[in-house]
């Protein structure tokens, strides 16, 4: 009977294969293994700051939640800022959760290539799909944060009409994080797919 670890990780819609120690093999060129190393503990610093956004969004909600129960009195300002952190939250962590491989795949066939497949696939995707899409996406949301800090944009689907620039500029901050991890990821499929063993498993 298999394992209830086994039963798990097949279980999982998750990709989760680079948990391991972080270091380069040997094999590795030092310009290749530098940059991987370098550019995902930038990814962990930012992941590391980015977490503490949920502090914030806790406070506000529980200010929420006792001012208009036990005091009959909702603010104006918690919904908003309760989806302008939460999102921020999520776009800036995103870069950091790719380095991570915990970003939702149905991988259900993928998980069953070799490794040398695995890499091949990533390799392309990254290049054909990945990069060009993001950098379509980081050109337009340039435009669309300038514009909103321009016209000193403001939601207006709440009483509060908060400014808008601060979230935008979160998308932009989270699609250039993004873009920075995958060269990493790009390098560790490379590498995947040529020696047929993921970099930091």
């Amino acid at each position: 009977m298999p394992s209830r670890t086994k039963l798990d990780k097949s279980d999982e819609m998750i990709a989760e294969r680079r948990q391991g120690t972080g270091k380069m093999p040997s094999d590795m060129p030092k310009w290749m293994s530098s940059t991987i190393t370098n550019i995902d503990k930038w990814s962990k610093q930012i992941g590391n700051v980015v977490c503490w956004i949920t502090m914030p969004l806790m406070i506000a909600m529980v200010y929420e939640v006792l001012a208009r129960k036990l005091f009959l009195a909702p603010t104006m300002w918690a919904y908003d800022m309760s989806r302008f952190l939460y999102g921020a939250l999520f776009m800036l962590g995103a870069g950091y959760a790719l380095s991570r491989g915990v970003h939702i795949r149905a991988d259900f066939l993928y998980r069953n290539f070799k490794v040398r497949t695995q890499g091949l696939i990533d390799f392309w995707l990254y290049l054909l799909f990945y990069f060009p899409g993001l950098l379509f996406f980081f050109y337009m949301t340039t435009g669309f944060v300038l514009e909103s800090i321009k016209r000193g944009e403001r939601g207006m689907d709440t009483a509060w009409m908060p400014y808008m620039w601060p979230i935008k500029a979160c998308l932009w901050f989270g699609i250039l994080f993004l873009l920075i991890q995958g060269i990493s990821e790009v390098l560790k499929s490379y590498y995947a797919a040529k020696k047929g063993k993921w970099p930091d498993a």
